[in-house]
């Protein structure tokens, strides 16, 4: 258990934070609404709204918020914990045992570069806010701050200290090839795509879309006629034509792709120093969060169609923090593009008595491709009978689907395995795209024997893992289609497994 947290009073938290830090607040206030007030200004039709004034009233308000936070925010050091006081007139005192603190996380914006500061973030397992968060110290200082909670905590865990500060060890680094090659792999480029639509949809001129279609797109399509009429375009053309433009939107959202990678992961350095991950990355903005190794819960190995086209795989992990969605800062990208070769040494390295690479694989049975094809059945009848409906026997051209869904869930079913270790339990799916998910066996927190009407017709049965921290994107840790006595024996192996030792976050 950890250590009790020691007797603090407000006078213990004798730090101020950046002079500037207000600044950064007043920042972070406005970010919320800061574009679309932009988008008002530079779209909005009305004139003479004196009324949006009121918004400067408001910067002001927030203005004096962010200064009284600076002026009434303290922290300081006791013994080993971290002590924060905030607030004047609703005053707010907390004491955070370093033990506690299981993720660092500092972020430097371009504004914080030019300042020297940086914004730390100190994240523990469960709960929706950080423990702290720190809205801005000298960069000196927050590095500092990182290395204290770093020494303490390990010696308040009882791990053996050292009389000097290791030096961090490099586990990975991505050059320029690999940045590029993770930008083509990875839409990252859609999503600017999508947002650029949604802000224009939401704060464009309004009615622009159909007052377009209405009075515009016509001409344009006549004049285009007769453009390709003066040229004695044919189908052939049209077909490249069209053929170009769709390649042209391609690059275009595979370049997007390449400067988000390159925003994001530039300087990417994954290292080691004691018992702690660190990432570092970043282009304009950089971000350094790190973490025990012990409080990595699962892992999980990915593998797209383009991932094997470049010879590549992605290695991310759940750690023990709150997975509130604006903790965007906790460490989960361990790898962001590798070779499958230095992903199974990393996991190899991090997790030395799991034997990663030496695991058997386990089939299961045949009757799982009936159980992936059989839902495509009765949705394909349908869109058949309503096909014929609207155009008669063309209609069953649909049932072409049928074979192809079945090859489909044949692949999928081949690629359905598990594995037991001594330490590890681990699942893997997938055809087109496939991943890897496993975790520490004493990492475990729940285990849960799932049986639908189907399962008991064929008599298997769903065997489902929970661990701490499990990311909403991640793939489920689950072994699917197993034998109903084989899913028993394994559920109460791994129980009887659980029962002997303890559980570590």
């Amino acid at each position: 258990m950890p250590p009790a947290a020691p007797d603090a009073t407000a006078q213990d938290a004798d730090r101020r934070l950046h002079p500037m830090s207000w600044l950064f607040v007043l920042a972070q206030q406005l970010k919320s609404f800061i574009v679309p007030l932009a988008l008002m200004l530079l779209f909005g039709r009305g004139e003479g709204h004196m009324y949006q004034l009121w918004g400067l009233v408001g910067v002001g308000v927030l203005v004096a918020l962010s200064l009284w936070q600076y002026f009434t925010y303290r922290y300081g050091i006791v013994d080993d914990a971290l002590v924060v006081r905030s607030g004047r007139l609703e005053r707010s005192l907390r004491v955070i045992p370093f033990a506690r603190i299981h993720n660092v996380a500092l972020q430097q914006t371009l504004l914080h570069r030019v300042f020297g500061v940086a914004e730390v973030r100190l994240e523990s397992a469960g709960g929706q806010k950080p423990e702290a968060e720190m809205r801005v110290l000298k960069l000196g200082d927050a590095l500092a701050l990182e290395v204290l909670i770093r020494q303490r905590g390990r010696a308040v865990d009882g791990a053996a200290e050292e009389s000097r500060e290791a030096a961090p060890r490099p586990l990975l680094t991505l050059p320029l090839g690999e940045l590029v090659r993770l930008g083509l792999i990875s839409n990252r480029g859609m999503v600017v795509v999508a947002a650029a639509m949604a802000a224009l949809s939401q704060f464009g001129p309004e009615d622009a879309v159909e007052d377009y279609l209405e009075k515009q797109a016509e001409q344009d399509l006549r004049v285009a006629a007769v453009w390709a009429d003066n040229h004695h375009l044919g189908a052939v053309d049209y077909a490249i034509g069209a053929a170009m433009v769709l390649l042209a939107l391609i690059v275009l959202v595979r370049l997007l792709s390449i400067a988000l990678a390159l925003l994001q992961f530039h300087g990417f350095a994954l290292s080691e120093r004691g018992r702690r991950l660190t990432v570092e990355r970043g282009l304009l903005a950089r971000w350094r969060t790190s973490v025990p190794r012990r409080r990595i819960q699962s892992w999980t190995l990915r593998e797209s169609l383009l991932h094997r086209l470049f010879r590549r795989r992605s290695l991310d992990v759940d750690t023990a923090v709150s997975a509130h969605s604006q903790q965007q800062r906790a460490l989960r990208e361990l790898a962001p593009i590798a070779t499958p070769d230095a992903c199974d040494a990393l996991v190899d390295h991090l997790l030395p008595k799991a034997g990663w690479t030496a695991l058997a694989w386990r089939a299961v049975p045949d009757v799982a491709w009936w159980r992936l094809f059989l839902p495509s059945l009765p949705i394909t009848l349908l869109l058949t009978a309503l096909a014929c409906w609207r155009f008669g026997c063309w209609g069953l051209l649909v049932l072409l689907w049928l074979p192809v869904a079945a090859f489909k869930a044949r692949q999928l079913a081949r690629r359905i395995g598990y594995a037991l270790g001594e330490e590890l339990v681990a699942v893997r799916e997938g055809w087109w795209s496939r991943h890897w998910r496993f975790a520490e066996i004493d990492k475990l927190q729940a285990l849960q024997l799932v049986r639908t009407p189907l399962d008991r017709h064929f008599g298997t049965a769903t065997l489902k893992l929970d661990t701490a921290g499990a990311g909403t994107m991640a793939p489920p840790l689950r072994i699917r289609f197993l034998p109903e006595a084989d899913a028993r024996a394994l559920c109460q192996r791994l129980a009887h497994a659980l029962a002997q030792r303890p559980l570590h976050w």
